[in-house]
């Protein structure tokens, strides 16, 4: 499970001066839904499709979709309802407006999304986004396209690469997929159904797609997987898995920074700790879900591994790379869960010191085991539960960032501030620092000073709202450059 985003993303596909058509895209999820919405946003552009950031101008919605989160297949036809009064709206002006689903929801959902709201003209699931030029000919024929088998072909070997304008469009940070699917079949879990089981990209196709990242001007590069730390592959006729892969990515020219998500606690071996050891190009910073710290839960879950185990690994990752700041995945109220399995889960909490975490309310999804168990925890129960557990979170993330005042660290530039005096880069450890404009370009990496910390943002010296003197900057100016 990877930390949730839901954004829409204009940007996610290059304007092209010679286009008529415009789409707008709203996407939901994790970091991965972001990456395929840029890919599908580069197909999309060769057919002629320019980016909009306004749903009533547009010729083609396009609602990539997340199936993590409590009734999200709900809030889908939801904004479809809202969607349909949109289209009718066009088509009494003699404007068309075509829709499509994509993603997990759609993967899961399939056929009922055609069968339940009119509205939608194609739904195509996450592997085969790659057909989405192809599909879209199919509706403007007056088909309604439903397409979610998974593809026997490679979908990357069948996307156009970004154009570096666009690349630079998005930002000196990008995501790059290296892995999809998973093989662990956690009972609460909708990934293997939606996304399959474990495919690792290969190294030759993601080191020339790095090469390309940095070339258009990316300084930092995210990995991707929903199992990010199982991957493997064939480099120089020898057998690597992520621990060498992120040695080969570390002689990009260009690059500065290293990061990948989402691990499992199982597939995190040797090689990787010790790549935490040897790149200074490698962040400090790990997310690595471990769910619950109840043992009896984590079987239910399961997990494949108990607390302790969970607990050395941290030991041995700490000290390989001293300072490496945690963050992790927890779900309270999973079936059969007792006072004493969130006290465990407590404790774990408190033995681990996270710098941030993510922590949800068990939601059934349907297909998944977990959601045929009996023994389910009240409502009222969980939340109670995870009210307790969000306030143990946000101390020990507010401490880790009062822990970094006074210190001076390397900051990336990534856009312009909300005042003109000011910079939003970002530290080794993911939190945005607020800089001053004097600090350096966009894409430069800084040294700067913390003098302050906030809920959600660090401020280094220079950059303290107060010394602004001016109106905030434009809403047109904050946009990355």
């Amino acid at each position: 499970m990877s930390s949730p985003v839901e954004a829409r993303d204009a940007r996610a596909f290059p304007p092209d001066d010679a286009a008529t058509k415009k789409v707008f895209i709203k996407t939901y999820g994790c970091q991965m839904n972001v990456y395929d919405s840029q890919r599908m946003g580069d197909a999309l552009a060769s057919e002629g499709f320019a980016p909009t950031e306004t749903m009533e101008e547009a010729d083609l919605v396009l609602l990539n979709t997340c199936h993590i989160r409590e009734k999200a297949a709900e809030k889908i036809y939801s904004e479809l309802g809202r969607i349909r009064l949109l289209k009718a709206r066009r088509e009494s002006e003699g404007k068309g407006l075509n829709v499509a689903v994509a993603g997990c929801v759609a993967q899961a959902e399939g056929a009922e999304i055609i069968a339940r709201a009119s509205v939608v003209d194609l739904v195509i699931g996450p592997q085969t986004y790659h057909r989405l030029p192809q599909a879209l000919r199919r509706v403007a024929a007056g088909e309604r396209v439903v397409d979610t088998d998974y593809a026997v072909e490679d979908k990357f070997d069948h996307l156009p690469a970004a154009e570096a304008q666009a690349i630079r469009r998005r930002g000196v940070a990008a995501f790059l997929t290296v892995q999809e699917g998973c093989d662990k079949f956690c009972t609460f879990c909708v990934v293997p159904y939606t996304r399959g089981s474990e495919v690792s990209r290969p190294a030759e196709a993601i080191l020339a797609e790095a090469h390309r990242l940095a070339a258009a001007g990316v300084r930092e590069v995210t990995l991707l997987g929903q199992n990010v730390n199982a991957w493997e592959g064939e480099h120089q006729g020898r057998r690597i898995g992520l621990g060498e892969l992120l040695h080969r990515l570390a002689e990009v020219p260009g690059l500065a920074r290293l990061r990948y998500t989402t691990s499992h606690p199982r597939d995190m071996d040797d090689a990787l700790i010790a790549a935490h050891r040897d790149l200074d190009i490698l962040m400090p910073y790990l997310h690595l879900p471990v769910q619950s710290g109840s043992d009896r839960i984590l079987k239910a879950m399961n997990r494949r591994h108990k607390a302790e185990d969970y607990l050395r690994l941290v030991e041995r990752i700490r000290a390989a790379r001293p300072g490496i700041a945690m963050s992790g995945d927890f779900i309270v109220g999973f079936p059969g869960e007792t006072e004493a399995d969130f006290a465990a889960t407590l404790d774990l909490v408190g033995a681990v010191g996270y710098a941030s975490a993510f922590s949800f309310k068990y939601s059934p999804r349907p297909g998944t085991p977990a959601a045929d168990l009996g023994d389910q925890v009240p409502e009222a129960v969980a939340t109670e539960r995870l009210d307790r557990l969000q306030a143990l979170i946000r101390a020990q993330a507010s401490a880790f960032m009062e822990s970094l005042v006074g210190t001076e660290m390397p900051v990336l530039v990534e856009k312009a501030g909300r005042y003109a005096h000011q910079r939003i880069g970002r530290s080794p450890y993911l939190q945005p620092v607020v800089l001053s404009a004097t600090a350096g370009e966009i894409g430069d990496l800084v040294t700067s000073r913390i003098v302050r910390s906030g809920p959600n943002a660090l401020i280094a010296a220079g950059g303290e709202p107060e010394a602004a003197g001016a109106a905030p900057r434009p809403a047109a100016l904050r946009k990355i450059a």
